[in-house]
């Protein structure tokens, strides 16, 4: 029970990486293909986030008289790239919702197949 309790984290990213990957493979709608891919984002993130713990490890800061092991320490660099990855994904979705809008002022619809098939008949 111990093992599984351990490996819950890597379950539930699991799960999530298998819903934001049918967000955007199974629907025809932008929207929510855009929602998928920020569920994917989000399990991307917290993956690598969950990766990079360590049992017992402390931050990695500077203390008065007392010099630790690096064995001691968690890696910042994971957490500090993963916190640019959020900001790159807020603003692939911002860019991402502009062209959604803009669609939808052109096509009347974010349905992807009405889409393609508007754009045949215009060609």
């Amino acid at each position: 029970m111990d093992e599984l309790a351990a490996r819950f984290p890597y379950f539930m990213i699991g799960i999530l990486l298998a819903v934001g990957v049918w967000g955007m493979v199974g629907k025809r709608n932008l929207v929510k293909k855009l929602i998928g891919l920020n569920v994917l984002q989000s399990a991307i993130i917290l993956f690598f986030i969950s990766g990079s713990l360590r049992d017992g490890g402390t931050v990695p800061i500077l203390f008065q008289g007392e010099h630790g092991k690096a064995e001691d320490f968690v890696n910042p660099l994971p957490h500090v790239l993963m916190l640019t990855a959020i900001v790159v994904s807020v603003a692939v979705t911002a860019v991402a919702l502009a062209f959604l809008k803009r669609i939808h002022r052109e096509f009347g619809t974010v349905d992807e197949a009405e889409i393609l098939s508007e754009m045949e008949r215009q060609s």
